[in-house]
């Protein structure tokens, strides 16, 4: 892995539940870290050059969800993709594509997540819930299958 502070954040985590951060796990979060956005198993599969086991890769993704350092996203089609925890990458929100299942990360201006907070206070009032975090995900068609 490239980025030293992250990877020194991940293994940190892990040694807390009392993992190891495997060869097998940092390959799976340098794909992901690279990544324009969520990957799935099949994505990450590829991206990787089958040089990490398809079992080994289902562990990985298992233990690093299980350690909080995976957010997983359960998409059209039934397709789980999975990508780093806000808390390492940041807050943000999706664009998911009904046609081909694409995902991607987009970024709201301070404004307009002001207003996004907003909207999620209003609804969680009426409701009586006790908001902890939001993430908003639009469905739409991607540039390529529009």
């Amino acid at each position: 892995m490239t980025n030293t502070k992250l990877e020194r954040q991940i293994a940190a985590r892990l040694a807390d539940g009392g993992v190891r951060l495997t060869t097998a796990r940092a390959a799976v979060i340098h794909s992901l870290a690279a990544a324009e956005g969520p990957r799935s198993a099949a994505e990450l599969y590829d991206d990787l050059s089958g040089s990490v086991p398809l079992s080994s890769l289902y562990r990985s993704l298992a233990v690093l969800e299980a350690a909080g350092i995976l957010d997983p996203h359960h998409g059209t089609r039934g397709i789980t993709r999975y990508e780093l925890a806000e808390w390492l990458s940041g807050h943000h929100h999706h664009l998911v594509c009904v046609a081909c299942g694409a995902v991607d990360d987009v970024r709201l201006s301070d404004a307009i997540e002001a207003a996004l907070e907003h909207l999620v206070g209003e609804v969680t009032q009426s409701a009586a819930f006790a908001a902890e975090g939001h993430s908003l995900e639009i469905e739409g068609r991607c540039r390529r299958c529009a």
